[in-house]
């Protein structure tokens, strides 16, 4: 079995109140060095055999139809995972969004 890896973030110019909230509470348990922090979604989609670059057509397909709201969101990455067990391209290789 393969696994993709679809990566889902806010676009820059929304606002991040999760994120924001995430810098907050580092700073109150003394993490000072954080800045910023945005929050965004990850999704691993598993497939049949080796994922094949259909398969990563397919995810990318997935992502923008479904897995994002392209209003508020861009799709990061569509890749192959480097978990164990997945076969086919390395982490590196993938669709670019």
């Amino acid at each position: 079995m393969g696994v993709i890896v679809v990566e889902v973030m806010p676009k820059e110019e929304i606002l991040d109140p999760q994120g924001k909230a995430i810098v907050g509470a580092l700073n109150r348990m003394g993490i000072k060095s954080v800045v910023g922090a945005r929050q965004g979604k990850r999704f691993e989609l598993t497939v049949d055999g080796k994922v094949t670059l259909s398969h990563l057509e397919d995810a990318k397909k997935a992502a923008e139809l479904l897995l994002s709201n392209p209003v508020i969101e861009q799709v990061i990455r569509v890749s192959e995972s480097g978990r164990e067990g997945a076969g086919g391209m390395s982490e590196n290789e993938g669709v670019t969004a």
